[in-house]
């Protein structure tokens, strides 16, 4: 006859087992879905500054002020194994010195629960939008995208790219107002 112990090790063992069966399951019948959704974004204000960049040298870089605007519905995304969203806002751009520069410059986690509809007017830049040298000055292609990690339950943690974005131009002279 078994002992309490052999038992009680069965029977954990089987509800671990069945555990990681159901998990796999939550994961597999939503890792194929397609997560990307409309978004529509527009700037309003671009304004550039040349400031001192204190991690050098006593060089002055580029340090770029963006006022934009984004609209997204993003209730499609959210199923049973999606807890929250990170979302953030990047700006891609190409300098002589670099092929691709990539700056984050807003960022929101959306938690299940919250209203899964972005619409945001007048947002300014969240974090410093500087660039390592004089790269932003005159620059043409600065392109801004709206992308999220979906953070599920159970799975792997895609990173998503929204199906909008928008070329901003900076322009060709620099600011010289103390406040923006």
């Amino acid at each position: 006859m078994n002992t309490v112990l052999s038992r009680a090790n069965s029977l954990f063992a089987f509800s671990l087992s069945v555990m990681a069966a159901l998990t796999f399951g939550c994961f597999i019948t939503t890792a194929f879905k397609e997560r990307s959704v409309p978004v529509r974004i527009a700037v309003s204000r671009v304004m550039l500054k040349n400031v001192e960049d204190f991690t050098g040298p006593r060089e002055r870089s580029d340090l770029g002020f963006v006022t934009f605007d984004v609209t997204a519905d993003l209730q499609t995304i959210f199923d049973w194994n999606v807890k929250q969203l990170f979302l953030y806002l990047s700006a891609e751009y190409s300098t002589k010195n670099n092929a691709l520069n990539q700056v984050v410059l807003w960022d929101k986690i959306v938690l299940r629960g919250d209203s899964p509809k972005l619409l945001l007017k007048d947002m300014k830049s969240k974090y410093f939008f500087f660039d390592d040298g004089n790269g932003l000055k005159g620059n043409r292609n600065v392109t801004l995208t709206l992308s999220w990690n979906v953070v599920p339950n159970a799975g792997i943690l895609p990173l998503v790219t929204g199906s909008g974005h928008v070329s901003v131009p900076f322009p060709d002279t620099y600011e010289t107002a103390k406040s923006y």
